[in-house]
């Protein structure tokens, strides 16, 4: 049955006790072509970091200190391939467009130890804020002022094992592309050849000219319409943190919940995302202490690959952020009252809505307005990007995550830390709303 850790978990350690040995600058291995490259409207408002924690277990014929010399050849050569990740961003003096510069000015690479041993850090599912000890910020790196786009740190444990821990700007990879990324470096670190050849052309996803907004978009709100808390915005509240374990069979139960409920069909098919979001969206809607109006309309968000969904399709192996963020809106009693079948409807619907012309017109909207998607909830899915099955020479990674925000409006799904089928639900709600949507999370699972 789904579980979630309790509050009498052991506790997490709050500091890794991680010393940084060395900072420094890396380059292209070869010269690399100064330009300037397009950003999409997808790509200029996603103007925040990504941190991401790999765990590596201890590999004899690997130890740190010659995993620490492959990766940053590889990262070098990397910068070539990518020869935008060495660069900066940078606002056009004329069209006032953020863009990136493609100037050699190079990435950072930091080499850390910690004093504990892999299995002495706790579970590593567990949304543990001490992880980011293991990623270094991209911000006034080295010097004040300079922000390289990709920071990489590796952190040795006592064990033999370490952490790769990777900052990149949110700019230069959605999480499909930054997979690819990971394949490449994982190729060139073994001497063979890339796993993808990546699409730089960000002009595929250029606004139509003229632009045209043949869409309402409610989903989207214009910066000036932005409630002062939003989804991008980090909390400033006292927020717990749990992770929620559905195993498959959990899975399929909702599945057939909703088959089984009003308006259902045996026939129907089901994916797990679609009753997995639909079951977070009851939880989270009926959670809310702040407002208990039955009639607030509550919506939930969660991301969309457009690359198969364009006319032409755009190449899987395209690099920038070709995402787009569907919705479900409905009130609280609805959410409360309609059968569940309903709710993964309304889910299944969001995606299906996702046309060529819809994620055209939502590019459109970029161009003439500045916002954001905007929403109750946004559930970000790395549940099956596959960053756990990138095969380096020393071996695929244990476990891998995000560093975790202060934020109470993402939840993050994920593989198990076993690699099992289940996926991990990471919540971060206040006291009351996660004993409400804890006590929800079971009720609707029979627990």
């Amino acid at each position: 049955m789904g579980t979630a850790y309790d509050h009498d978990s052991p506790p997490l350690l709050e500091d890794l006790k991680v010393t940084i040995h060395n900072s420094s600058m890396i380059f292209p291995s070869k010269e690399t072509e100064k330009k300037s490259m397009f950003l999409s409207n997808i790509d200029k408002v996603l103007t925040f970091d990504v941190e991401t924690v790999h765990f590596f277990g201890s590999n004899n014929d690997f130890p740190p200190h010659v995993v620490t010399e492959m990766l940053k050849n590889a990262l070098e050569d990397a910068l070539v391939v990518y020869d935008f990740l060495g660069g900066r961003l940078k606002v056009h003096p004329e069209t006032q467009r953020l863009e990136m510069d493609c100037t050699p000015e190079g990435a950072g690479f930091v080499v850390a130890s910690s004093q504990y041993k892999l299995d002495q850090i706790g579970d590593l599912d567990y949304p543990n804020t001490a992880f980011a000890q293991l990623v270094h910020k991209n911000k006034n790196f080295l010097k004040e002022g300079d922000d390289p786009l990709c920071v990489a740190q590796i952190t040795s444990f006592k064990c033999g094992g370490f952490a790769i821990g990777i900052s990149t700007s949110h700019t230069t990879f959605d999480g499909l592309s930054f997979k690819t990324f990971l394949d490449n470096v994982a190729s060139i670190a073994a001497k063979k050849p890339l796993a993808v050849t990546p699409c730089h052309d960000r002009h595929l996803l250029a606004a139509r000219s003229p632009p045209r907004v043949t869409f309402p978009h409610p989903e989207m709100l214009k910066l000036n319409d932005l409630p002062k808390s939003n989804i991008f915005e980090a909390s400033t509240e006292e927020l717990h943190f749990k992770v929620f374990k559905l195993t498959t069979n959990d899975i399929t139960k909702l599945k057939e919940e909703a088959r089984n409920s009003v308006g259902g069909d045996k026939t129907t098919r089901i994916t797990g995302f679609n009753a997995i979001t639909a079951h977070i969206w009851r939880c989270k809607a009926l959670s809310c202490d702040d407002d208990r109006n039955p009639n607030r309309s509550s919506t939930i968000l969660y991301a969309v690959d457009i690359r198969s969904r364009l006319e032409p399709p755009l190449p899987k192996s395209y690099t920038g952020n070709a995402v787009l963020t569907a919705y479900a809106t409905a009130t609280c009693r609805e959410v409360e009252e309609w059968p569940f079948m309903r709710l993964v409807e309304a889910v299944r619907e969001g995606a299906t809505r996702m046309t060529n012309e819809y994620a055209r017109s939502i590019i459109d909207w970029g161009e003439m307005n500045k916002g954001f998607p905007n929403g109750e909830v946004l559930v970000s899915s790395w549940w099956r990007l596959g960053f756990e099955e990138v095969e380096f020479p020393w071996g695929k990674p244990k476990y891998c995550c995000p560093v975790v925000y202060h934020r109470k409006d993402i939840i993050l799904l994920f593989p198990p830390v076993d690699g099992g089928d289940g996926v991990s639900i990471i919540v971060a709600l206040p006291p009351k709303d996660m004993n409400k949507f804890h006590a929800l999370f079971n009720k609707f699972l029979g627990v």
